[in-house]
């Protein structure tokens, strides 16, 4: 591919890599101060490339994982996560947050979120979120709907209420929340630093959840394009199974990608619109690039400014009615 996306596509790995684990020393020295890193594994490939990235930073033993499934993860979480942990020959552990969750009611609540809409919804069925397509919306608000499955395999979907779409993601956040409460109890553990896994699609749109795996004490992969991340991937050694898996969310009992929960485009062309639009690239030079038309460009445009004046605050740090200043005597 030629043109703006050369920049994407022909990736330098080996700068990139020695820039960012000299970043992850220094911060552990001079700014954590701590000796080590915990990070979270999922299977995918930006928690897999942070992991090798520390790794490469400080060695293989102040790097400890994290696998914390619960009842809705995919079974290839667990196996892709126990991959990589022993590819990389870290110490990891598995903290099942089934329990924790039920406590919560974080899937009852769900549940009663999603009856809202599709009042048969049981306790026994799958769900997850869709939001339509934006290449084929044409204008107004995109409104998410729920996704149903029986337990006999019959499927349907409802468009949310306003309050429905809330109480289903106010629940399911408690599952990035807990997580992130066990990365720091090991981390307090360990006398270590909590590395965050992500990448600037997920970054830059506010595709996480604050104090869930939006908190971190360091974020190594913020500044790269998914596309980026894949080609790290491949030039650190992570397994071909890690680095050809597409992008999910593994949040809800339904297989979904995330492409069709929050992006709406496949992550290589969703790289590009913003690549393209953080470079004030015109929608009728980008489209040929990119595969869309002019029009839909635009649309995608909209979307990525839309997303981030409403999930800025989700990038605050809290908010004092007055500066603290430090006295010096």
């Amino acid at each position: 591919m030629n043109g703006f996306a050369q920049e994407l596509f022909q990736v330098p790995c080996e700068q990139l890599v020695e820039t960012i684990t000299r970043a992850l020393q220094v911060f552990l020295r001079e700014q954590l101060k701590r000796t080590g890193y915990v990070i979270a594994l999922s299977g995918g490939i930006d928690s897999s490339v942070a992991a090798a990235l520390c790794v490469r930073a400080v060695g293989k033993d102040r790097v400890f994982g994290l696998l914390m499934p619960e009842r809705d993860s995919s079974a290839d979480t667990m196996r892709l996560s126990r991959l990589i942990a022993e590819h990389l020959q870290i110490a990891f552990a598995e903290e099942n947050i089934t329990p924790v969750l039920e406590t919560l009611g974080c899937y009852e609540r769900r549940n009663r979120a999603v009856r809202e809409v599709i009042p048969e919804f049981g306790d026994d069925w799958k769900c997850k979120l869709l939001l339509p397509s934006i290449l084929n919306h044409k204008a107004g608000f995109r409104i998410f709907c729920v996704q149903v499955q029986s337990p006999n395999g019959e499927c349907r979907q409802a468009r949310l209420t306003p309050a429905a779409y809330r109480g289903i993601v106010a629940a399911t956040n408690f599952k990035q929340r807990v997580r992130k409460m066990l990365e720091y109890y090991h981390a307090d553990r360990l006398h270590y630093a909590v590395a965050g896994t992500p990448n600037r699609l997920e970054y830059d749109q506010g595709f996480f959840v604050k104090g869930g795996d939006g908190l971190a004490d360091v974020k190594p992969l913020a500044h790269l394009y998914k596309t980026q991340v894949y080609a790290l991937g491949r030039y650190l050694g992570i397994p071909e199974e890690i680095c050809s898996r597409p992008p999910t969310t593994d949040t809800y009992s339904m297989p979904q990608s995330q492409e069709e929960f929050y992006f709406s485009l496949p992550y290589d062309k969703m790289d590009l619109c913003l690549y393209a639009y953080n470079h004030r690239i015109a929608p009728e030079e980008a489209a040929s690039h990119i595969g869309l038309t002019a029009e839909q460009v635009q649309r995608v445009y909209e979307d990525i400014e839309q997303k981030r004046k409403t999930t800025r605050y989700l990038h605050l740090p809290p908010l004092l009615a007055e500066p603290v200043f430090e006295e010096l005597e």
